[in-house]
């Protein structure tokens, strides 16, 4: 494989990072997702022998996802900008002594493979592209015809009842900042309009979202605990919170206490899948 020389729309920094206690938490976040992410990809119709490209692979959860999808006829290619996180992916595939999936480092709109690809996948991706629709238009290019395009990405939608307001506070930070910086923080319902932009068939989308109370909210709460305190530095220069607003260190504990005095269920945000299929020549 090599670059292109086509040209990418600038893209929002990606402003969680990759710190090793960033890459931990989303190795933690695609625990939680895989069940959402499992059913997306078999729906959307991966199966046996197919090779797939995975946009933003990050730790590679989801190009592992795929590999068991495709089995070891098939073929996954994760692609990342950031070698540090290919480093954790390249690792757990090596532990898991898998031999069909494999890890790029670069721009995945700008490189060109040696094979097309039967489907291109990709989770919490376009959210952070400034123009997600020529990214799509461009990674099409990437496809067989006949090709399968799916993408999972998430609505802020954070909700509690009855209301737990430390909860519904933290999630109100975390969409903020985010959109500050540029992230497309309601990327999930813009999918249909993301695909049609680019010239893709209108795709099929379906909708789910993590609930839970008590202690199924646990991960949930780990999961708000875990992004502030990645973007506490960002929330903090954009003038959202003061320096002791979020008391970190008692953070969770202070949500898993409301929660369960509440009798709260509580929600992250709406989990949207959207794939489609290319024109057969």
């Amino acid at each position: 494989m090599r670059d292109s020389d086509g040209k990418l729309g600038p893209t929002s920094n990606y402003i969680l990072g990759h710190s090793d206690r960033e890459l931990d938490r989303l190795t933690a976040q695609a625990r939680v997702l895989r069940p959402i992410t499992t059913r997306l990809l078999r729906e959307a119709g991966i199966i046996g022998g197919m090779r797939v490209l995975d946009v933003g692979t990050g730790v590679g959860e989801v190009a592992f996802l795929a590999a068991e999808l495709v089995g070891e006829a098939g073929e996954v290619i994760g692609v990342d900008r950031e070698p540090t996180a290919l480093d954790v992916a390249r690792a757990h595939a090596d532990s898991a002594a898998l031999r069909n999936v494999s890890f790029s480092a670069g721009d995945p709109s700008k490189m060109v493979f040696e094979q097309l690809f039967d489907a291109i996948i990709g989770r919490y991706v376009l959210m952070f592209q400034q123009d997600a629709a020529q990214m799509l238009q461009q990674l099409a290019t990437q496809l067989k015809p006949g090709g399968l395009i799916a993408f999972h990405e998430p609505t802020l939608d954070a909700r509690s009842f009855p209301p737990s307001p430390t909860w519904d506070q933290c999630c109100r930070w975390i969409a903020e900042t985010l959109r500050r910086d540029g992230t497309e923080t309601n990327m999930g319902i813009k999918l249909y309009s993301a695909f049609r932009a680019a010239g893709l068939p209108a795709p099929v989308m379906r909708v789910e979202a993590i609930v839970g109370g008590g202690d199924h909210a646990n991960d949930l709460v780990n999961w708000a605990a875990g992004v502030l305190t990645t973007l506490l530095p960002a929330m903090q220069r954009f003038g959202i919170v003061t320096s002791e607003d979020p008391s970190i260190e008692t953070l969770i504990e202070r949500m898993t206490d409301e929660i369960a005095a509440n009798g709260s269920v509580v929600m992250r945000h709406l989990e949207v899948g959207a794939w489609c299929q290319m024109p057969a020549l």
